[in-house]
């Protein structure tokens, strides 16, 4: 294995375990703070890299809550967070931080919750549909728009060149 692979595996390691410890640093149910090393590492490893935390991170977070939406939701949430966290890096790389900070909002709240939502309703699940949309718009939204800023942040605070130079 080439010292890159070995890097890229350790730091990937690394920012599944912090996406854990975010993980118990819950705002409501399921939703904490366990995406921000996911959107991390795709700006500052590459998209494939986050995409991988954010899906391990987000089932992490659902196993330490209980899986409140059931583990076949969560896998839809967690392949949604996956793609997220891929198009963040990438959107990131080819434009700009702050498009990107925008997108990967939009996905990761709005847009992962519509998808749950209707995935409970196709399922047949009492509690889904708009309830579950109305009751977790505002929590989700924020909760990823500071997962996804505080990771833009660090990452502007590791590439500065005195943080390098040290």
């Amino acid at each position: 294995m080439s010292k890159n692979k070995t890097n890229q595996l350790v730091y990937l390691g690394v920012l599944i375990a912090l996406s854990f410890i975010g993980a118990q640093l819950k705002i409501q149910g399921s939703i904490a703070f366990d995406s921000m090393p996911a959107f991390l590492g795709a700006i500052l490893i590459s998209p494939t890299i986050g995409g991988i935390v954010g899906f391990f991170g987000h089932l992490l977070t659902s196993l330490s809550s209980g899986f409140p939406m059931t583990l076949p939701i969560h896998l839809v949430v967690a392949i949604v967070m996956a793609v997220t966290c891929f198009l963040f890096g990438y959107i990131t790389n080819k434009l700009n931080l702050y498009i990107a900070i925008i997108i990967a909002t939009l996905l990761n709240g709005p847009v992962a919750l519509a998808i749950s939502a209707y995935t409970m309703t196709l399922m047949g699940y009492e509690y889904a549909g708009m309830a579950v949309f109305t009751a977790m718009f505002v929590p989700l939204t924020i909760a990823s728009f500071v997962n996804i800023v505080i990771a833009g942040i660090l990452h502007s605070i590791i590439k500065s060149p005195s943080v390098r130079k040290n």
